[in-house]
């Protein structure tokens, strides 16, 4: 498998700042095209997990090829706002400081064989699959390590109801929003990822639902319970040797739509 950071032929950012907005932020998305973004149907073999529809960076639900939308630039501190709806029932997020990606077969022996995580653990030691090599009769997921902002229907997604953990604004999986600010499924909501060296903040309808160190106890614990000490994944995210790197939006099988995306650097 080609490693997430190779050198790639980037699509150029958009050059304009958003009309009324500060000096130095970028647009991410013109409303049009993908400018700004790994385009997954120009992949070996194409992707068609993402398309533009309504003004929004939409994703295709169940597509055969699951992947997320990643940024054609790598950040290191930034600010980055973005608008966000998901469907009922629905699950996505907005993954930063990208650590390494895992090509996973979903279905077939593999899925069977092993739970997710370790997966992900056998595919970052050994890189049994390549993205040329996919066989079409089958599903896959390139699965990125990283932090994300959860953005999920809180009123109907499982996770959401089960933990706090996995509602909308969360630092997911590890820290939980001081309050729930989502909107329902459907409306969209405003969100906003604030990163500055190890300090992280969510913001969410205009309340800080996150402000966090990611050295903080609570993320190594926690990285601990749901991957263990000895997964790649666990050293990767609490040691983070990639301070720079892109941003995603995820694709988690259901539909979600992002647009207004803008970014600047700190």
């Amino acid at each position: 498998m080609k490693l997430l950071f190779a050198a790639l032929a980037l699509v150029p950012l958009l050059s304009q700042t958003p009309a009324g907005s500060e000096e130095g932020w970028t647009s991410l998305f013109d409303g049009k095209t993908f400018a700004g973004w790994r385009d997954p149907a120009k992949m070996n073999p194409p992707g068609t997990a993402w398309v533009i529809a309504d003004g929004c960076l939409k994703t295709v639900p169940h597509a055969t090829m699951r992947e997320d939308l990643i940024s054609a630039r790598e950040y290191g501190d930034f600010e980055l706002t973005f608008e966000w709806k998901i469907s009922p029932g629905g699950n996505s997020g907005v993954k930063y400081r990208i650590q390494d990606a895992a090509l996973l077969v979903l279905d077939g022996r593999a899925a069977n064989k092993l739970p997710f995580e370790k997966q992900v653990d056998f595919e970052l030691r050994n890189r049994t699959n390549r993205r040329e090599g996919i066989d079409p009769a089958k599903k896959f997921e390139l699965y990125t390590v990283a932090f994300e902002f959860q953005t999920i229907d809180d009123q109907r997604h499982p996770d959401a109801l089960r933990k706090p953990v996995s509602t909308s604004g969360a630092l997911y999986s590890l820290i939980p929003p001081s309050r729930h600010m989502a909107k329902p499924a459907g409306e969209f909501n405003q969100g906003r990822i604030v990163l500055k060296g190890n300090h992280v903040e969510h913001w969410l309808n205009g309340e800080k639902v996150v402000d966090v160190s990611l050295n903080d106890p609570r993320i190594t614990e926690g990285l601990a319970k749901r991957w263990g000490t000895d997964s790649p994944v666990y050293r990767l995210l609490t040691v983070q040797p990639k301070k720079t790197a892109p941003i995603a939006l995820q694709h988690h099988a259901d539909e979600a739509w992002f647009r207004n995306i803008r970014i600047r650097p700190l």
